[in-house]
């Protein structure tokens, strides 16, 4: 089981106010996509969420428990988090940032046993970098680096995995190749996306954000919409369904 629930969220950074009222319910075992155009809090409301930042007002629960009454220890076997940004000169080998992921599991001085390598191998060789597991992070391409972290992500195990906006500035490829594995795992995913044909292929559910609010939120068939395109980009567009799924297609000139 895995529900999380957001109730009057508010959040922002210092003086500057970025999310009012955010009240929405992550459902269970789907992708939920959060979109929206640059500055509409996607990425604070998924920052409140796996505690990078403290909301300023409402409540946020996992499985029923209020997330400041759990530990962080508590909260990452709970929740996983794959970001857009990692410290690119990290002095580690590949298999020592995904090893990370199990530190959730263990004592401040426990060391990693067979088992947390075989969890580690499995997941870099699930996302195609296990050939990489001797070579320093800061020597792989950018797509090599993401795919790593992805591994991280898995080896976690946890029940809930949170992208933030991790797929940019990466190739189509690797865009498809990071969301394939995603999908597959059966999981309550939460993803900031800025491509809405991405959001339209992969989420079940979205979440459209504008100004630190929600504007609409349900499933994606629903939601989707060229109105609400155009609500939230200010840009026309067409969206239509091929090989069962939706497809956005933006209009020339239709700013």
């Amino acid at each position: 089981m895995m529900n999380i629930e957001t109730l009057n969220l508010h959040a922002g950074y210092d003086d500057k106010k970025v999310l009012s009222d955010i009240s929405v319910t992550i459902p269970e075992n789907r992708i939920t996509g959060v979109i929206g155009p640059n500055g509409s809090g996607k990425s604070t409301l998924l920052k409140c969420i796996y505690r990078i930042i403290e909301p300023t007002e409402g409540v946020i629960m996992v499985n029923g428990r209020y997330i400041k009454d759990m530990s962080y220890k508590e909260s990452a076997k709970e929740i996983a988090v794959l970001m857009q940004h990692h410290g690119e000169s990290l002095e580690m080998t590949a298999e020592d940032i995904v090893l990370m992921a199990r530190n959730p599991y263990k004592g401040i001085f426990e060391r990693d046993y067979e088992e947390d390598y075989e969890i580690a191998h499995k997941a870099m060789d699930e996302t195609g970098v296990y050939q990489f597991k001797n070579i320093f992070y800061s020597d792989l391409s950018g797509g090599e680096q993401q795919r790593v972290m992805l591994a991280r992500t898995i080896a976690q195990e946890t029940p809930c995995i949170i992208l933030d906006e991790p797929t940019n500035h990466l190739d189509i490829t690797y865009q498809l190749q990071i969301m394939n594995l995603i999908s597959e795992r059966q999981l309550t995913v939460v993803a900031a996306i800025h491509d809405l044909n991405i959001a339209a292929l992969y989420c079940d559910e979205l979440i459209a954000m504008k100004e630190g609010r929600i504007v609409v939120a349900g499933p994606t068939r629903e939601v989707l919409t060229s109105e609400l395109i155009y609500t939230l980009y200010g840009v026309d567009a067409s969206v239509f369904e091929h090989n069962g799924h939706l497809v956005v297609a933006y209009e020339r000139g239709g700013l």
